[in-house]
């Protein structure tokens, strides 16, 4: 199961014991983010039989930058503590405007597991009066052991001499260095020859996805071309998880560069371009 769920299909099969729908909220790195508690929030409603990623966590703490992709053994450790098994369908949702279930999705696949994210997220789960269930998770452990990865990760050496297509899902403004960026140790601006999509481009006005048709146009909107080869950033390696997720879905395989902006912003001899 790899794609976009609704609302209606996943009520239909809560209650499937192959179906872990994991509450994906990530909050903690991210600039201008409103004060967020993931665990708190889940704990007072959550999906019925949902269980916490805590993906604040899923990440490489020894890492100077933000939210960098987790090392293999702690990956492995934590989808042992929630109970996934080889055969487990998982749903992923998120309760953040910087839609951090695609985060998550891309990290599960890094490490050679399938998800889906439902489409709305629990926002219009509850809009639609369907139940949540109050509590903390309970989950039997289990033995787990990552896979090959499905997605794909660039580095900043990687970036210093790509000749992908690159897209930056910053707003506007941090894009062409109008304004600076939140992170005072990076400088304003883009890398050398990438496109800006905004990532709320891809959502229509009442949160849920655009078709796979608009989403072909938002990319071509901005100049880029769905039969080369392209990478995305971001500020942090979150939002940029969104254009990754919409490339999916019209079957265009995007690379993730983790480090983005907070990396290449801050190194000396990094090119940065101003403008549009």
């Amino acid at each position: 199961m790899d794609g976009l769920l609704s609302t209606e299909t996943l009520a239909g099969m809560l209650g499937a014991e192959d179906l872990l729908v994991l509450d994906a909220t990530y909050t903690s790195t991210i600039p201008g983010a409103a004060k967020q508690d993931p665990r708190a929030e889940f704990e007072a409603g959550h999906i019925p039989g949902a269980r916490l990623l805590d993906l604040d966590t899923l990440v490489d703490a020894g890492n100077p930058l933000p939210s960098m992709l987790p090392k293999r053994p702690l990956f492995e450790e934590r989808m042992a503590q929630l109970g996934v098994t080889a055969d487990t369908r998982i749903v992923l949702y998120d309760n953040s405007p910087h839609h951090t279930a695609c985060r998550a999705w891309w990290v599960l696949r890094m490490f050679g597991v399938n998800a889906a994210i439902l489409d709305g997220s629990i926002g219009h789960w509850r809009a639609e009066g369907r139940p949540v269930q109050a509590g903390p998770h309970l989950a039997a452990a289990t033995d787990f052991t990552a896979g090959a990865p499905a997605a794909r990760l660039r580095t900043l050496d990687d970036m210093r001499t790509t000749t992908e297509q690159i897209v930056d899902a910053r707003s506007a403004a941090r894009f062409t260095g109008e304004e600076a960026d939140p992170r005072p140790e990076c400088a304003a601006g883009h890398m050398p020859g990438a496109k800006n999509i905004p990532y709320g481009r891809f959502f229509e006005a009442d949160g849920h996805w655009k078709s796979p048709e608009a989403i072909r146009a938002v990319f071509d909107t901005a100049g880029l071309n769905l039969a080369a080869p392209m990478v995305a950033t971001c500020g942090s390696g979150i939002t940029a998880s969104v254009i990754v997720f919409a490339g999916h879905l019209i079957g265009h395989e995007i690379a993730l560069y983790d480090g983005s902006w907070t990396e290449w912003g801050a190194h000396a001899d990094t090119a940065k371009v101003l403008g549009a």
